[in-house]
Order: C-alpha cells, then structure tokens, then sequence
C-alpha cells in the first residue's frame, strides 16, 4: 500500500519544503485562473442558446450582452485586485467578509464558495466530455463514465502537490489561450485584411423560434436570462484571492498582476470568440433536434450539435483540418483542467474553515505532498456524485452555476466597502485617503453591479436549476453551524477551571509516555492517572505538527506548574503517529526490559457522528502502537454530555428488554395478563 502510495503521489515532503512549492507568476496563472480562461469554450454558446428561443432575429442583441459581461467581468478583476492587497492571508471573499460583516455572513459565503468549487469541477469535466465527444465517439456514448474517470484523474494530480499540478497544466492551458488568440486573430485577418466570407459549419440552418411575437416584458426576461447564462464567464476569477499565501513573494503584488493577465486574456477570448460566431453565423439550438431546419425540415435526433467554439475553429480553418483538431483538443484540455481552479481553492476555503471549527478538523491538515489532501477528496467526492446525479449534462448543471459566485463577489465587494470605510477616518495622508476613495468607489459600484447580476441570475435561473445551489449553500451553512456548535460545547465542556494546576509526581516501576494536545481536563486526568502507575519514568510529549500551537502549549505548561517534564516532538512531515513510534522505540531500546505505558486521553461521545470529528489520530496510533512488543496503550476516557446522554438511553433500552424477558413474558406478551372470561 505504502509503495503504491509513493508510486501515485510521489514521496513525502517536510514541512520547511513548504516555500519550495510557492508558484511564480506564469505557474500560477494556469493553476488558479484555468477556469475562467476556459469559460470562452462555454460561455458564448449559452448567450446564443438563450437568445435562440427567440429566432434569429434575438441573435443581434448578443453584442450588447457580451459588451455588458465584459464590463462586469473587468470591474469585478479591479475590484479583487483591491482584495488581494487588503487581505494578503487567504480566503478571498470569506476572509473579507468575516472581518467586516461577522461569521454568520462570513458562513453565507463561505457556503456559496464551496458550492460554486463543486460546481466548476462538475461543469468543467461535463464540458471537456462534451466537446471531446464530438470526435470521439465512445465517449459521447459513455459520457458519465469518462468524466468520472477524469474527475479521478485530477484529485490524483492535485495530489501530487500544488507546484507539480501547476507545471502539468500549465502547457495545455497555455495551449488553449494561443489556439484561441490565434483563431481570433486568424479570423480578423480573413475577414478585415483578406476579404474572406467566412460561414459556419451551420450558417445554412434555420432556427424555429419557441416563443414568436414576445411582447417587451417577456423579451427583457429572455434577454436578461441570456445575461445571465452569459455571466458564467466570471466563474473562478475569486480563485486567485483566495489562494494568494500559494504566490512566491512578494505575494499580494504578484497574485494582483496574475489577476491582471487573467482579466485581460478573458475578456480579449471572449470577445473574440462572440464576434466570430456572429460574423460566421452560427446557429446553436436548446433542442437542437427540434428546432434547427435543415431545408424546411428538422435535423431530427441524429444530429450532433457541437459546441460554439467547435463550430468557430471550423468556420476560421475548415472542418477537420489539422488548426481545428488542435483547437479542439486543447479545448477539451483545459476544460478538464479548468476545474484545477476548484481543485485549489476548495481545500484552500476549506482548511481556513476548519480553523474556524465550521468544518471537520482533519480538512486543516496538510497530507504528505503538503496540500490539504482531505479536501482534494471530499471535492472529488461531491463532484462525482453530481456529475453522476446530471448525467454529466451541460445544459443542466450550467443552470446550477453562477449562484454561489455572484453570492460571493456581492458580499465580498460590500466587505471591502466596508473595509475602506472603518480605514478612512483614522488616515490624515491625503494621497493614501483619495487611493482609498477610489478604492472605495470601484468596490461600491462592484457591488452594486454584482447585486443586480445576482438577482438577475436567480430571478431568471430560479426554476430552471438555479434552487438546487441554492439548497446547497443551504445544507452547507446549516452543517457548518451544527459543527461549530459542536466544537464549541466540547471545548466550553474541556475547559480547565482551576487557573492554577500543580500535579506531583508520585514513585513509579514503569515508563509512562503521556500524550498531550492541550492543556484541558482531559488531560489533566490522563496526568493524574499517569501517576498512579509507579513508573521509572513519566513524561509529557506533544507533536509540534504546528510550532506556533507547541510554543504556546510549552508557555501554557510553565505558567500552570505542571510538574511533569513535556518533551516536544519534531513532525516535519505533519504526521504524529511516525514520531511518536520513534519515540516510543528509543525507549525501548534504551529499556529493553521494561514495559513502556502509553497514555492516551480520549473522548467518550454519544453520537456516530462525533466520532468522524473526534478521535480519529488517537485511533491511527493505538491501531500502530498495539503492534509494539514491550508497549501498553492505555485510553483515559473523558466522557462529553453527548456520552452521558447515550448511556441513560442505554439504561432504559435495557430496562425495557429485562422486562420482556421476565419469566412468562412470551407465553403472555408484554402486558398484564388478561383472564379469559
């Protein structure tokens, strides 16, 4: 297992290799910017689909909605660019959130984030299988299956490590963005310079309109809707600011110039790609089947439609010519690595969550190649059961997208009002305050913007999918809020009373190895019961998995006069069981023939589900140390309400069943005897 491990992942990093997999600027565009760069391959065909319930005659109004995406698309980069220089640690829109409007908001985006990540990684792959589908003819048959297997692919890549994941995807996204500009600029060429008439593929198709004669309230609903089918090509651009500490330094200059590139590169494909689809007539259909008209007559179920930038490659170079099979390809590429957007900043959110104690412990944890390994898995996870749940669907779970994201830039632009506002009254350097002023104005009208794209998008979007992200970030801010909860009645319930505890040692026969987390009375009794064994020798050892918690658990240890030595144990792979086994094997070999006593305080809980958030490290090593000659693991328990609770359920539960049993109970029932009559 541990050879395959090495094999797929690579092998294990220490914790001081953590500024060897900081990303410069050109790694770090393709790492966090994939997915909204790859939003050109999508994006344009869902104005144009929308817009196609209406005829063709709705399609000349795609130049205003794209005009419309774009300004929104550039303040909402200006607007984050402001973020990344006042919140330098990470965390984006939660971070910002949180510190100006409170944990509950901050909970709200915070849920709207992590929707938004499995979304981008079910929409992404669902979109690589679909443009991939249109060469390759086993996988249109089997789309389901081959994105699972991509969604596979990528946790395994991500695994490997942040720096390693960055240098795979780097070439195909940098692929994609010259195979566009070079479609872009080809096509201008053709058309501006040579003359060239240019025809879709599909130019010859008529479309029948599904709804004709739409009076002006139905026509701006159908418009705004296509606006906001449009403003997919948003997704991701909060990517960067929340990934900011992965940045090599100085970190907030250079996470702002990526995002800078990123905006630029955007709105230039995505411009691009819109004009040529119009200028080469391309038709596109929500049922392709039904309404696109080939000579008067429907092309029927057999019809392939392929995606709008499919269609423009083989409007500029020709279909199926040696240009088009590249920009497909790379297409289909950097859609799969679009969701490696996601694949970094959920487990990034994630972590600063459970700092928070809004999600399980274990997701903080960095895993061998220092990435928040359980994160890259619960991600997968999700993501593969909704990509199974839509059938891998584009058209479905696009309806689904967008929500969570304009639910985040709103509360993050009006944080950061917020921000300039509680900064302002304190600055006396008038070019700092007039900086701060436009800072303050971009951020108010980004805010206003993305307000009114977020009703937009759930006014129009609402019944075709809209609700179920909805219910999402729901079941999100709901689990998180029992969690915290949870954490904060077992660390109230723990919590040491006696300002001062003086512990002395009593004689012992045997080594007595306590293990310590914490100063709280779990422990304490673990210490207490530690001397009462009579050993040789006791001490105290803790993991300095993190060396700032270890400092202040050392400074803790001297102010309370704890009489018992704490040895504190290096961990520069972030793993405790490995240090504490070497540990206990010094012992032993310097002790050959003594027993050596390892203590261990655990939690007693009444709930399954409290043992998913408690216990599991102490489970890890007892499973290890039980395997030890010469070694005894003894469990000090320290039963929390929860348990007290389950044993009196326990108790009456028994009662009940010694009833039933009583002698003659089966021959009568359970109740009183009836006299026949």
């Amino acid at each position: 297992m541990a050879v395959t491990k090495r094999l797929l992942l690579g092998r294990a990093l220490r914790s001081d290799d953590l500024n060897e997999t900081l990303l410069p600027k050109r790694l770090a565009l393709p790492v966090f910017a994939s997915d909204p760069l790859s939003s050109v391959a999508y994006a344009p065909g869902e104005v144009l689909l929308i817009l196609s319930i209406a005829g063709l005659a709705a399609y000349h109004n795609s130049v205003w909605i794209t005009l419309a995406v774009v300004v929104l698309m550039v303040t909402v980069v200006a607007s984050y660019r402001q973020t990344v220089h006042a919140y330098p640690n990470g965390g984006g829109a939660y971070a910002v959130v949180s510190a100006n409007f409170g944990q509950h908001a901050g909970m709200t985006v915070g849920s709207a984030l992590l929707v938004d990540y499995v979304l981008t990684v079910a929409v992404s792959v669902s979109s690589g299988v679909d443009n991939l589908g249109s060469a390759v003819g086993f996988v249109e048959r089997n789309e389901v299956l081959c994105a699972l297997v991509v969604v596979l692919l990528l946790m395994l890549m991500n695994m490997r490590g942040v720096r390693e994941s960055g240098t795979l995807f780097a070439v195909p996204t940098y692929l994609f963005v010259v195979c566009v500009l070079g479609t872009v600029a080809w096509g201008a060429v053709r058309g501006l310079v040579l003359g060239d008439t240019m025809r879709a593929p599909t130019a010859h198709l008529d479309i029948v309109a599904e709804q004709t004669d739409l009076a002006a309230p139905a026509m701006a609903f159908l418009l705004l809707r296509a606006f906001s089918s449009g403003c997919a090509a948003l997704t991701g651009v909060e990517a960067i600011s929340n990934g900011v500490p992965a940045f090599r330094e100085p970190k907030e200059r250079n996470a702002a110039a990526t995002l800078t590139v990123m905006g630029v590169l955007a709105t230039t494909m995505f411009l691009g790609i819109m004009a040529l689809a119009l200028a080469g007539d391309v038709r596109v259909a929500e049922h392709p089947a039904r309404d696109l008209l080939a000579d008067g007559e429907p092309v029927g179920p057999g019809y392939h439609q392929d995606p709008v930038i499919a269609q423009v490659g083989a409007t500029v170079f020709g279909d199926g010519s040696i240009p088009f099979v590249i920009l497909a390809a790379a297409t289909a590429l950097v859609l799969f690595l679009a969701a490696n957007t996601a694949y970094n900043g959920f487990p990034v959110l994630g972590s600063i969550l459970a700092q928070d104690r809004y999600l399980p412990r274990q997701l903080h944890t960095r895993g061998d190649r220092l990435v928040f390994s359980n994160g890259i898995v619960f991600l997968t996870v999700l993501a593969g059961l909704l990509v199974a749940a839509f059938e891998a669907n584009v058209n479905q779970l696009i309806q689904l997208y967008i929500v969570g994201v304009f639910v985040s830039f709103t509360f993050s632009q009006s944080g950061m009002v917020r921000h300039w506002n509680r900064l302002l009254p304190h600055e006396t350097d008038p070019a700092v305050r007039r900086r701060m002023l436009r800072a303050r104005a971009l951020n108010g009208f980004g805010a206003g913007l993305c307000l009114l794209v977020l009703v937009i998008v759930v006014i129009t979007k609402f019944a075709q999918g809209a609700w179920v992200s909805l219910v999402g970030m729901a079941v999100f801010y709901a689990l998180m809020t029992l969690i915290r909860r949870h954490y904060d009645q077992v660390a109230d319930e723990l919590a040491v009373d006696v300002p001062e505890t003086v512990l002395t040692v009593r004689p012992s026969q045997v080594h007595a190895v306590v293990l310590v987390s914490q100063i709280h009375k779990p422990t304490l009794r673990a210490l207490s019961y530690a001397k009462l064994v009579r050993a040789d020798s006791l001490v105290a050892i803790t993991i300095a998995v993190d060396a700032d918690a270890a400092r202040q658990l050392k400074a803790e240890w001297r102010s309370r006069h704890i009489d018992i030595p704490l040895k504190v144990l290096d961990a520069p792979y972030r793993e405790i069981t490995h240090p504490v086994i070497a540990y206990v094997k010094r012992l032993r070999r310097a002790h050959p023939n003594d027993v050596v006593s390892v203590i261990i305080p655990e939690y007693v809980v009444g709930h399954w589900w409290e043992n998913i958030l408690h216990n599991q490290s102490a489970l890890r090593l007892k499973g290890r140390l039980l395997l030890a000659p010469g070694v005894t693991v003894t469990s000090v328990p320290w039963q929390l309400n929860s348990a007290e609770a389950a044993r009196a359920r326990a108790k009456r539960r028994a009662r009940r069943r010694s009833q039933l049993r009583a002698p003659g109970a089966v021959r009568r029932g359970a109740g009183p005897s009836r006299r026949r009559p």
